[in-house]
């Protein structure tokens, strides 16, 4: 059973992180009458973080945080403006957001437009047509 902390791990303050197995392991023990003391010798661990686990159960999962951007204010002016005004030009919306008061920066801007962008695409096609050299059209 591993878990056991290094000198370095304690000086840096990190402290020991009780893994599932590690968990199933500590309650093994416990139903084959082992003490506290005994288990803790074994895995490396403290007597008292042997007792919390037993009585209070194993490793919780951790709780999903909400990120938040600095673009999340301006979402929905941004897809209005894509939607009703067709406009998907980055740097035109770009200056539009900076004008209310967006601090981010412009690859933000770009990763929210680029799925959005083909939603909102002509299906026309540009045409494209060469003209003589010497004249312009």
């Amino acid at each position: 059973m591993g878990g056991a902390l290094d000198v370095a791990d304690v000086e840096a303050g990190r402290a020991a992180v009780i893994r599932g197995d590690e968990f199933l392991d500590i309650h093994e023990a416990w139903s084959q009458s082992r003490s506290i003391s005994e288990i803790a010798r074994t895995t490396g661990h403290d007597r008292k973080t042997i007792r919390r686990l037993l009585t209070q159960g194993g490793p919780r999962p951790r709780a999903t945080r909400r990120v938040t951007s600095k673009l999340d204010p301006f979402r929905e002016y941004l897809v209005r403006r894509l939607v009703t005004d067709k406009i998907t030009n980055a740097a035109v919306l770009y200056d539009e957001i900076r004008e209310r008061t967006y601090s981010g920066g412009q690859s933000i801007l770009w990763e929210f437009l680029r799925p959005l962008r083909r939603l909102v695409a002509d299906d026309r096609a540009t045409a494209r047509f060469e003209t003589p050299p010497g004249h312009q059209a």
